[in-house]
């Protein structure tokens, strides 16, 4: 029960490594909000895991205050958010991405950070307590071909983390990221272009482990990262990658 008495905030959790997140900690004691664009994912892991539902479109501003105002009627207070939601473009060439698809990566998995922290930090900084989490990527530190704008918004994600954590430090708000590599999730078939058994070998061929990241190796990680063990470790974007940056 490492989180027990935590209210936390999960975006993008209604499937993937964000439903990973609420099952862990969930197991750990926390009470959890499910925030999801899609409401009827949100809902069917609120129930199975005794959170709280809430749609929120994590690039508007009036729907991140919302969710934001809705945890603070929950629960009264909110000790942990994790930046989970995330999208990518498919695989191709950087001058071929659309500016649409630009336009939409940056605003889930850059723009969200921004108006999570504008709708929580506050509230944070008053109680002098608080953990963010943001999922960044593998990409981010070490960039592979033809995700170009994808990896350049986890990098975005890493130095954010870092810019963040040194600035609210002296508040008592722990700021910190994990970099997972490519999982059994819904983005899977994206990063790849095509979910063929050639495709996932030639990524698999990438992670000395010899697997993809799971949504229990998230949860466990964010647990460890967003409980008092970690009371000490702030700025830091840990791999969990089996070895993929190494």
């Amino acid at each position: 029960m490492r989180l027990a008495g935590k209210c936390a905030i999960v975006t993008g959790a209604g499937s993937g490594f964000g439903a990973g997140i609420v099952a862990k900690f969930a197991a750990e004691g926390a009470r959890v909000m499910v925030a999801d664009i899609n409401l009827d994912a949100a809902q069917a892991v609120a129930v199975q895991y005794g959170g709280v539902a809430q749609r929120v479109d994590v690039g508007d501003g009036a729907s991140v205050q919302g969710m934001a105002a809705a945890a603070l009627a929950a629960f009264g207070h909110v000790d942990i958010l994790v930046n989970n939601a995330g999208v990518t473009h498919l695989p191709t060439m950087m001058e071929d991405v659309t500016e649409d698809d630009f336009d939409r990566v940056f605003r889930v998995n850059m723009k969200s950070v921004y108006l999570t922290a504008r709708a929580l930090v506050p509230g944070m900084k008053t109680r002098k307590t608080g953990a963010i989490l943001n999922i960044a990527s593998t990409g981010g530190v070490s960039p592979r071909p033809r995700l170009n704008w994808y990896n350049a918004s986890k990098g975005w994600m890493i130095t954010a983390t870092k810019a963040m954590a040194v600035e609210l430090a002296p508040f008592g708000v722990r700021v910190n990221a994990l970099n997972p590599v490519a999982g059994e999730t819904p983005l899977l078939k994206a990063f790849m272009g095509e979910d063929t058994p050639e495709m996932r070998a030639k990524f698999l061929a990438t992670i000395p482990i010899g697997r993809f990241s799971t949504p229990q190796d998230m949860g466990n990680a964010a647990c460890f990262l967003c409980s008092d063990e970690a009371s000490m470790i702030t700025g830091v974007a840990m791999e969990v990658d089996g070895g993929r940056c190494i």
